[in-house]
Parts: structure tokens; sequence; C-alpha cells
């Protein structure tokens, strides 16, 4: 039997966070948890077997009714095709591959569609991740697709999205959404409001008129210092941690270089990098296509301060140093926080 738990890590690449998709409030919830139980190390979806019970109390429901209902969502989920672009090419995929209910016992076995798994296992780069936590407590389905977006574009701090592409992202295909006044107070403002109150990030946001037409808007996306309790995602950026969350961040660092580095050198490199995983772990990537560093702190700040980038047709060395070995994977399991 498979344990909830709202401090699971919901991981996905930002291709799939990024689409064009339309879920309910209830049906995002259930792949979200779903996507909360898959772990870094596997290569295969498994079939997550959990009570029914257990799954509708860790989504906030209240009305006893929706524990039929949960079939019916499961059913409906499975008959959502949505796209994903790739180049020239279009994917059509579906969330689901298959939901086994247990009859008289309460019970529900759930497993995603083998085709998601280029989007959710093994990644190595392009991804995010959150806390599930983030999204169980937000009411409007256009909030919980809003955050996620904006969460893919932390480390960036901004992002300017087409008027149109956020409609199709977010799923608002109501008419009443046409007017960009009803968009603004049903869905922009209220996600605003939600996301500040109930996650780790909040937004501002600029509109960008093509004459006196809003075409775009400009998302300005910072860590929520008041609700960000030890989140580490593959999107932290410029935050500045507290006691404990300090001492993970160091621990963290410590971990990507694998080398000696004491507590003072990693933080040192956080501080360069403005609180970044991102960035370390990709510019130490370079150092160790990189031979003959005698100071892998100092060239490793340097690194970051400077922006240093693999110099075209440099793909597996780096000043053409002989490469050192090194376990990227599980580089990767350990930036998530697993073990």
């Amino acid at each position: 039997m498979t344990i909830l738990d709202k401090d699971y890590i919901v991981t996905k690449s930002n291709s799939l966070i990024n689409c064009n998709y339309d879920l309910s409030v209830q049906e995002q919830k259930i792949i979200l948890t779903l996507a909360s139980m898959v772990q870094p190390q596997d290569t295969e979806f498994k079939e997550y077997e959990f009570k029914i019970k257990d799954f509708i109390e860790l989504l906030g429901v209240k009305d006893e009714k929706k524990y039929t209902e949960i079939p019916r969502m499961t059913k409906e989920l499975m008959k959502k095709v949505f796209e994903i672009r790739e180049g020239k090419d279009i994917i059509q995929l579906s969330w689901l591959s298959s939901a086994r209910y247990k009859t008289g016992k309460g019970i529900v076995i759930l497993k995603f569609d083998s085709n998601l798994k280029p989007y959710m296992l093994e990644l190595k780069e392009l991804y995010t991740s959150y806390k599930l936590q983030n999204i169980l407590s937000l009411k409007s389905k256009y909030s919980i697709r809003l955050y996620e977006i904006l969460k893919s574009n932390l480390f960036k701090k901004q992002v300017t999205i087409e008027l149109e592409e956020v409609k199709n992202m977010v799923g608002s295909k109501e008419k009443t959404y046409d007017t960009y006044g009803n968009f603004k107070s049903k869905i922009l403002i209220k996600a605003q409001k939600e996301l500040a109150e109930k996650t780790d990030i909040n937004f501002r946001y600029e509109e960008i008129k093509t004459g006196r037409k809003v075409t775009s808007i400009k998302f300005y996306i910072n860590i929520n210092k008041n609700t960000c309790k030890n989140e580490i995602a593959a999107t932290l950026a410029d935050i500045r941690p507290e006691p404990q969350e300090k001492t993970d961040a160091i621990k963290l660092v410590k971990e990507i270089i694998r080398e000696p580095v004491t507590d003072d050198e990693a933080q040192s490199i956080l501080d360069s990098a403005n609180g970044d995983i991102h960035i370390i772990k990709e510019k130490y990537r370079y150092s160790v296509a990189s031979a003959k560093i005698d100071n892998v702190v100092g060239w490793l700040i340097n690194a970051i301060k400077k922006d240093y980038k693999i110099a075209k047709g440099k793909v597996d060395k780096f000043n053409d140093y002989d490469q050192r070995e090194y376990d990227f994977d599980q580089l990767e399991k350990k930036l998530l926080g697993w073990k």
C-alpha cells in the first residue's frame, strides 16, 4: 500500500509543464499526487495502490460523495488527450494507462501511461521539482497551472508569454475569458492572491500592449519567503536560507561537488550563485569536464560570476582537458533531495 504525503516531491519536465491541457482542480490533484510517488531512480512507471479514503483526505475533499466520484474522475482522465510539440512533431498523449478498483476494499490502483516516461523519469535537464503541498490547497485549476508554469521559470525570475498562449496553457477555453478584463479578474488576480498566500512563490505582472490591446503578460517571479519552508527544487533561486535551510543548502552544495569543501566555501559558492542550485550544478559540470584545476572552489565561483560557457563543438570536453568520471545520475537525485 502506497503512503501518501504532502511533502513528497513532484518532478516534471518543463516541456510537460508548459504544454497546453485542460484538467479540473481535482483531476490535476490526482495526477500531481500520483506524480509525487514517482522516484528519480525509477526507470519504469509502477502501479500505485492506496486507499481511496486516504487519497481524498490528502486532496482535502470533505464531501463524502466524492468517494464514489473518484472512479468517474479517473475514467474521464483516461479519455483526456493532450499534445506536446517536439520540433516539428506533435505527440498526442494520455495521462493514465489503467485504473483498477478493488470492490468492497476501498482501494484504487493507478498507473501512468508509459508514453509519459521521457517527461517524468530519469530527467537530467530542463525539469522542475516542488513539494506536493504547494498545490493541494489551491482552489482554482488556473492557479495550479500558473503555479507550475511560473515555478518552471523561477530560475530566470521573469518570463514574457503571449496572452493567447497563457490562456491555452492554463486551459481557459470558456468564452467569458475572451475578454481580457474577465481573464484578469477571474484568473490572473485570483491566482496572484492564491499563490502568495499558499505556495512557495509569488508573482507580479506587467501588461504588454500592441496599440491599446493587451497582447502579452510579463511575469516577475519571486520566492515567497513567508511560506517557503525548506523547499529544495530544480528552479530554486534568489533565496537566503534561514538556519535549517542554510544547513541543508550547504550540505547539498557539498554533495554536488563531491570534493573536500568546507561549510564556508560551500556558502561562498551559494552566495556567488544567489542560492541558485541549478547554476551551481551547471557550472560544476563544466569543471568536471576540465582537468588541472588546482582550486575547484575558486574556479567554480569565477565560472558562476563570469557565466562560463562550453565552447561550441565541445560536448564532452572543456578547455581540451581530460574528463574526470562522475555519476551525474546520482547528482540529479541528490539535487531533488532523494536518498
